[in-house]
């Protein structure tokens, strides 16, 4: 299932350090396993619930954001440098597991993706870090999965998770607008 991973996710391959990559492909593949899907079947699975009938796919945000984030690091280096310090690997293996629980929160029903009852009793940020402890990701790591929702919305977020919050809502406020039309 790795190689499948890294296909879904080549973003993977932007993370410089061996340890922490292999952890967060280590950490999906737990993901697809444990939530019933086939990695392919990701790409068939709507980025969000909450925004109706929309052609925007759960891999795709995954990985818009993580370019997102790529891009904004490189910004606020251009601009600001060494002035606002940001950790690239945790940035992106954050941005990567951020919504790392959606497959244990969705579920098929009657031929949908509907929040199934794990989701009922755990969104994604709570079973997305469940899944990273067990990996023994770094804190800074997890720190931006239990965050980047409106659970971080009460707590000092760190700079990699303030750019990963804002990259994620850009994308959850696009869905919403689609939504609508």
């Amino acid at each position: 299932m790795k190689e499948e991973v890294l296909e879904l996710l080549p973003e993977i391959n932007e993370i410089k350090d061996a340890t922490l990559r292999e952890k967060v492909i280590a950490v999906w593949c737990e993901s697809i396993s444990k939530g019933g899907w086939q990695p392919r079947e990701l790409t068939e699975i709507p980025f969000t619930l909450l925004a109706g009938e929309i052609d925007m796919r759960f891999i795709e945000h995954v990985r818009s954001c993580a370019k997102m984030c790529l891009a904004l690091e490189r910004v606020l280096k251009d601009v600001w440098g060494d002035r606002v310090p940001i950790e690239r690997d945790t940035l992106i293996a954050g941005a990567l597991l951020a919504d790392v629980g959606k497959p244990l929160e969705y579920a098929k029903q009657d031929g949908k993706i509907v929040k199934g009852h794990a989701g009922d009793m755990l969104r994604h940020p709570f079973s997305g870090v469940g899944l990273c402890w067990k990996h023994e990701l770094p804190d800074e790591v997890m720190h931006i999965v239990a965050t980047h929702s409106k659970e971080g919305d009460h707590v000092q977020r760190t700079i990699e998770s303030i750019i990963f919050h804002h990259a994620d809502f850009v994308d959850f406020d696009i869905a919403k607008a689609l939504g609508k039309c």
